[in-house]
């Protein structure tokens, strides 16, 4: 493929996917900026909350990782019938992990926030939101593996409409749910769970007709399959996320004040990490396929030309964010001292935006590899060394949140570090070739 073949290719897939990325986490938006017009112990419980919910469904991206990165390489290899066999198998995997994560977060609700921290008016609503949010589990990782079949089949337009249509749902759901009808902390969950639902059943259905149709019955071998795929990612994914749990936890510990301004900010850096996740996408979507297909030469050269691509996003990113500091925070609160806080870690947030462009679309190449022992070992090694420690460097000296966020810059440098070492060899294009079997 020529360099304007690959160019158009590459943004063919990862626009479509950068503005459904970009508009799947205003679900949590929406809820925020709505919630903080409640008051202070509404948004910091709002926070809490979903770094609970976040810490329970995103370990499970498994699913839309490993269905996306196989698909690509079994439609690759011309063998769809095997993709639409493991992909049957992901919806069974989806179903028996949601309805684990739905019964856990109910029972242990209470045992749950005491760790994170919740303490005083934040409890109350944080323990409303988390039980009614918690029965999204099922329609959430079904919407993952939906997301992942239709990815390695290269089309990432279908997600982005599916995206769209639930955000507006869930938009207009949460405004009647808080406000006029007056139920709300427990309306916005409650939107939020109407709005998975609806975009769940609409993925189920592309998916039928998109793919051949296996047996709908679990196949245990295939289940074993996707167990080894995933565990890897699983435990990488682990890791990242109860890292940034603890990072949120920390927050909770210095005041509400900080935990209110520290969810502004997450949300704010999860939405542009998203967005320069679009590029990641593609990686998925064409190295998997050139493995699949066996030209390794070919993935190789997507892969520095999305690298690329990577790094352009994420200093565009940069450019945006930097003059909105006094801005963007003002729309998700009204209180000063939370916005004062915000801005505390304002250019952190911007700065990151260039490591995250290359280290999203690195995880990506890997991903569509199938190079997911080398994802997991420099994920565990940059939580372990860089996050956890800076985290409790930051607690120890009083740094406050700006400290706090000084381990999430530790934690991005060491993983693109890592990630780029490894792009420079040819192992990560042999991956694939040991897991021929679907």
């Amino acid at each position: 493929m020529d360099t304007a073949g690959r160019r158009r290719e590459i943004l063919g897939l990862a626009l479509p996917a950068t503005v459904a990325l970009a508009a799947d986490p205003l679900l949590g938006l929406v809820d925020t900026a709505l919630v903080g017009r409640l008051g202070t112990d509404e948004l910091a419980a709002l926070g809490v909350a979903t770094a609970v919910f976040t810490t329970a469904f995103v370990v499970f991206n498994v699913l839309t990782y490993g269905t996306t990165a196989r698909v690509a390489q079994l439609v690759g290899a011309r063998r769809p019938d095997d993709a639409a066999t493991f992909t049957v198998q992901a919806i069974w995997a989806s179903l028996a992990a949601g309805l684990l994560v739905t019964t856990v977060l109910v029972i242990a609700t209470g045992p749950i926030l005491d760790l994170m921290g919740a303490s005083g008016g934040m409890t109350e609503p944080a323990t409303t939101y988390l039980r009614i949010r918690a029965f999204a589990a099922v329609p959430v990782l079904l919407v993952q593996v939906g997301h992942g079949a239709l990815r390695g089949l290269k089309d990432t337009r279908t997600p982005l409409v599916v995206t769209v249509a639930a955000n507006v749902v869930n938009a207009i759901l949460s405004v009647i749910l808080i406000h006029p009808v007056g139920l709300g902390v427990a309306g916005a969950a409650l939107g939020t769970v109407i709005a998975q639902s609806l975009a769940a059943v609409t993925f189920m259905v592309i998916v039928r007709r998109r793919l051949p149709a296996p047996s709908l019955r679990p196949v245990p071998s295939q289940l074993a399959t996707l167990a080894r795929i995933s565990r890897d990612l699983f435990v990488r994914t682990v890791s990242l996320v109860v890292g940034l749990a603890v990072l949120t936890a920390a927050a909770a510990r210095i005041d509400t004040v900080a935990v209110a301004g520290h969810q502004v900010a997450r949300e704010l850096w999860l939405l542009s990490t998203l967005m320069l996740d679009g590029f990641a996408i593609a990686g998925q979507a064409m190295v998997g396929t050139a493995l699949g297909e066996g030209d390794r030469e070919r993935a190789r050269a997507d892969a520095w030309s999305l690298t690329r691509w990577g790094l352009g996003a994420g200093v565009v990113a940069m450019l945006v964010y930097l003059p909105l500091g006094d801005v963007l925070p003002g729309v998700f609160t009204t209180d000063p001292a939370v916005i004062e806080t915000v801005g505390s870690v304002w250019l952190l947030v911007a700065f990151l935006q260039p490591i995250g462009g290359v280290t999203f679309v690195l995880d990506g190449v890997f991903m569509g590899a199938g190079d997911f022992t080398f994802l997991m070992g420099s994920t565990v090694t940059a939580v372990v060394v860089g996050l956890l420690p800076v985290i409790a460097l930051a607690l120890s000296r009083g740094w406050g949140l700006p400290g706090l966020w000084w381990s999430v810059v530790a934690l991005m440098v060491i993983r693109v570090a890592a990630q780029l070492w490894r792009l420079r060899g040819v192992a990560w294009t042999e991956v694939a070739e040991g897991q021929a079997t679907p």
